[in-house]
């Protein structure tokens, strides 16, 4: 009867969590692809620890759906308009935005990759920290269709969703409580996005 009662009482407890939860990440994934100053990557780890010690069924397939499918639909927006922003004789602010996350020497690098190995550059951005929009704008100035970019963008963003989910599961796997496991993941996903600059600046201190 004690199982029987908890499982009753837990059972509206996620439901809730789930029909808030769900369609608030995907807001947030959605508006961090437009306006890349939100953390997405640790959103993603954090719903995927809550999604790991849910009891629902499909919890975190539910979780990798919602993040992929609003990365890709985030990713798509913005690059329609900066295709709009390179075909207006003013730009567009969203075409500043891109270009003012995309420094010269990372846009060079990533023209240069983008040259010689075409998708698989667009797939890998997305998992590699501050790559995304210096490939997105490299795709922009060498004309790519939105077609083309849409197909390359689609297996990237599941790539990135299953990158971060894994570390959510990750970090709901080492601890009982679930705000445990979440401080966890965004902890790594930090690290993980910092590392690449704090490993030049070594470099370059040396």
């Amino acid at each position: 009867m004690t199982v029987l009662a908890a499982a009753a009482t837990t059972a509206p407890h996620e439901s809730t969590q789930q029909a808030i939860g769900y369609p608030t990440l995907f807001l947030l994934v959605l508006i961090g692809a437009l306006v890349p100053i939100v953390p997405t990557g640790a959103l993603v780890s954090s719903a995927a620890v809550v999604a790991f010690h849910q009891t629902a069924p499909f919890s975190l397939a539910l979780v990798f759906v919602t993040a992929s499918t609003a990365a890709f639909l985030g990713d798509v927006t913005l690059y329609w308009l900066g295709r709009r922003g390179m075909g207006s004789k003013n730009g567009s602010r969203w075409l500043e935005a891109i270009r003012s996350r995309a420094p010269e020497e990372r846009l060079t690098q990533a023209q240069d990759r983008l040259a010689a190995h075409g998708v698989a550059v667009l797939v890998l951005s997305r998992l590699v920290p501050a790559g995304r929009l210096p490939v997105m704008l490299a795709c922009l100035l060498a004309e790519w269709p939105m077609r083309r970019f849409a197909r390359g963008n689609f297996p990237a963003c599941l790539a990135w969703a299953v990158t971060y989910q894994l570390i959510g599961i990750l970090g709901g796997s080492l601890f009982d409580e679930p705000w445990e496991g979440v401080v966890a993941a965004v902890v790594l996903t930090v690290v993980i996005s910092a590392a690449p600059s704090i490993w030049k600046r070594v470099r370059s201190a040396k």
